[in-house]
């Protein structure tokens, strides 16, 4: 696989390109485009990876050799058609010719044999092509609604052959007048994997979507950051909870690729303590195991020298936040070394989150924080006395690497481009080719073309004759339209009256006539149970949050929580509402007005199902907004459907790996729906996410210390929807694996 030198030496000459997508008026039109690889096995067993133009209009994608803004006559050597069952999933960082690249797994939700993989240089070029084409599955769905043609629907819905050869592709590239850079192009691509060298909405910084638990004082400011510990009563640890806290003038994505470089010089430049950082292992795209060796003579020549090993886990949330968890860890590649005493490495954590820029500020800002354990005789005797001695300790120094983070990427503005998006205005006249010129070539789903087999020299050949790129670039402002608002702590008080059929009586729903296989807990200290707490410690959108972004606290559910079952399974059952042990087909099940079954499938072994029961009291109101999701299209319940969770009670690194913010779960994993008779089933698989299935499997290492506390909701988009509700919360205290009931497929 030498086709990335190759076009190292070729590209290198040629000068800067990047990903693109649309100002104000082309970005209605769904006008996205940049420089990715292609992965793929070819029709001899071969591995391959192709440096490839892709570019995306409404729910079309073609995939170019070259960039179809400089080379207007050029074919497409694939093309596609983004549906709406289409699923994006991050496999996190891979590596590809002895470099990391970023790579994002396409497939149908119903059928996941039909799938490809494109690969970014960057964590943030990938989160915007996730983005992207989450654009196109809204155009697509848009144009399903609207009344398209039967022919529109069949080619949605078209199962084609994974293993058949790509067809020939007459179409030339035509109505690229303007489009949106992501990244630096090609040259960053090829740096990236040879190891030489946005979005633009806001976000509150350090706030989530659940009442914080902690009580975070400040003890200390150093350098521009500040320094907390938690004061609260709550037990996080074997030691004191501490916490460094900074601004640093750079994207998010940017903090993250500084910090998770392993580079010797790089990190010399930055981190005073880590003289060397190297990859052991990795074992997906979102966990690895590292070993490093400290030099603590900066900080006491008595001090000898150390070594670590440590794991590195981490996720990016739907709002572009970055979370890193990091565990001390044994690897039998990194043993004992001569000369260097093992360090006792505590579990320590990294958030990055975007910040909002004020509108006249097109500078972007992040907050950072560096959250550790540290040993409570060193921490109060320093915090008591404040004696030099901490200050020269390696916990410490950890702390005080968000200062150094900080100085570093301000010292290099170059940080900043790498990221960067830009607009690029082509010569080529506006002669836009019609939908339906399109829909008379395009038919395959985007899957099924960068699947496919290659068939002709196309493909496989990447000798092509050189091309000038160099090309003028203009800056894309970063103007924030989100306002920073405080969440209004006050109950959001939401007028339920019309979600529900007002002119029927209400039914009572008696408790003791409804039985789950996990029992109802009598009080808070009961353990391997489940209760519904009210909706105040979760915040949600309030009445004005299109206009000031300001949340409120919830108020009590819509449906009542009936009953909860906990099985164990040996492979994840979908509709598990018809199966004869679940409550649906019972006789009192039958008889309620509406129940919503949520079964969350939980990748384990053996693999488990936690299915709760919410039931209304009054038939379903034809014209509220839980009609139109009970009711509406997949695409419509994927775009809405919300979860916040909350861990009220367990360990703090858990708390960090699940987060306070709201997750729409459609876009997170896969999500299907069966609606039948009285009831609406969500089965939400937990597995079909690397980030998901890696946060699951710690939660269940804890499961049995922890209070998780979920609510589930749809997400109001409109005026008219605000404020949100609440439609059903869960508690689920300590649950014990071992308990879960034996279900038979």
């Amino acid at each position: 696989m030498d086709a990335i030198a190759s076009e190292l030496s070729e590209l290198n000459k040629s000068g800067s390109r990047g990903s693109e997508r649309s100002s104000s008026e082309d970005k209605d039109r769904g006008y996205f485009g940049g420089w990715v690889y292609h992965l793929g096995v070819n029709s001899l067993g071969r591995e391959y990876c192709h440096l490839r133009f892709l570019f995306i209009r409404g729910k079309y994608v073609c995939m170019y050799k070259r960039d179809p803004h400089d080379n207007p006559a050029i074919k497409p050597i694939r093309k596609g058609i983004v549906g709406p069952t289409l699923m994006v999933e991050e496999l996190g960082r891979r590596k590809v010719n002895d470099g990391d690249l970023y790579v994002l797994r396409f497939y149908n939700r119903l059928d996941e044999a039909r799938k490809g993989e494109i690969a970014c240089a960057t964590a943030g070029e990938a989160r915007e092509w996730i983005e992207a084409f989450d654009h196109a599955k809204q155009q697509a769905e848009y144009e399903l609604l609207k009344g398209g043609s039967a022919r529109d629907k069949l080619n949605m819905e078209a199962e084609i052959n994974l293993e058949g050869h790509r067809p020939r592709v007459r179409r030339y590239a035509h109505g690229l007048k303007k489009l949106i850079r992501i990244g630096q192009g090609p040259e960053t691509l090829l740096r990236q994997s040879s190891k030489l060298a946005g979005r633009r909405d806001g976000f509150e910084g350090d706030s989530g979507d659940t009442v914080e638990a902690h009580q975070w004082k400040c003890v200390l400011t150093v350098a521009g950051i500040r320094i907390f510990e938690d004061v609260s009563d709550h037990k996080n640890g074997k030691g004191v909870l501490a916490k460094s806290v900074g601004v640093i003038d750079a994207t998010a994505d940017t903090v993250f690729e500084v910090l998770f470089n392993t580079e010797r010089q790089k990190r010399y430049e930055w981190d005073m303590l880590v003289c060397d950082l190297e990859l052991v292992e990795s074992y997906d795209g979102h966990y690895d195991v590292v070993y490093g060796t400290y030099d603590p003579k900066y900080l006491s020549r008595w001090h000898p020298k150390q070594d670590f090993v440590l794991s590195r886990q981490w996720f990016r949330g739907q709002d572009g936040a970055y979370t890193i968890l990091q565990f001390p860890a044994i690897h039998k590649k990194k043993p004992q070394r001569s000369g260097y005493q093992r360090a006792k490495i505590n579990p320590s954590s990294w958030e990055i989150r975007n910040l909002n820029s004020p509108m006249v500020s097109n500078n972007p800002r992040c907050l950072v924080t560096h959250t550790l354990e540290i040993h409570s005789t060193s921490w109060n005797q320093w915090k008591n006395k404040r004696c030099s001695k901490f200050e020269r300790s390696i916990p410490y120094a950890l702390l005080c690497q968000v200062a150094s983070l900080k100085e570093y990427i301000a010292a290099n503005p170059a940080l900043h481009q790498e990221n960067a998006t830009t607009i690029v205005h082509s010569k080529i006249p506006d002669t836009s080719i019609s939908g339906s010129e399109y829909e008379d070539e395009v038919q395959d789903e985007f899957y099924d073309a960068i699947a496919a087999e290659s068939s002709s020299s196309d493909e496989e050949s990447d000798d092509d004759e050189k091309h000038d790129l160099k090309e003028s670039r203009v800056k894309l402002k970063n103007v924030s339209w989100a306002i920073t608002a405080l969440a209004l702590k006050r109950s959001a008080a939401p007028d339920l009256s019309g979600e529900l059929d007002p002119r029927v009586t209400p039914i009572t729903i008696h408790p003791s006539d409804i039985h789950g296989s996990l029992r109802k807990g009598v009080d808070d200290n009961d353990t391997n149970c489940w209760s519904s707490p009210s909706g105040k410690g979760f915040m949600i959108r309030g009445k004005n949050y299109l206009k000031d972004n300001s949340k409120v606290v919830g108020g009590d559910p819509l449906l009542k929580l009936i009953a909860v079952d906990w099985f164990t399974v040996n492979k994840s059952v979908d509709r598990i509402a018809l199966h004869p042990k679940c409550l649906v087909q019972s006789e009192v099940g039958k008889k309620l007005p509406f129940i919503l079954v949520i079964n969350l499938q939980v990748p384990a072994k053996p693999n488990y199902s936690l299915v709760l029961y919410y039931a209304a009291d009054r038939p379903i109101n034809k014209n509220s907004l839980l009609a139109k999701f009970v009711d509406g299209s997949d695409v419509f319940r994927d775009s809405t459907f919300k979860l916040i969770p909350s861990i009220v009670e367990g360990y703090w690194m858990v708390k960090r790996a699940v987060g306070t913010k709201a997750c729409l779960l459609g876009k997170a994993v896969t999500c299907k729906y069966f609606r039948q008779d009285n009831f609406l089933e969500i089965d939400v698989d937990i597995g079909s996410s690397s980030v998901a299935r890696g946060v699951i499997g710690l939660v269940l290492g804890y499961v049995t210390s922890l209070v998780v506390d979920l609510a589930i909701l749809i997400e109001a988009k409109e005026e008219a929807e605000l404020p949100e509700y609440i439609l059903g919360t869960v508690r689920l205290n300590r649950l014990k694996l071992e308990s879960a009931i034996p279900l038979e497929a």
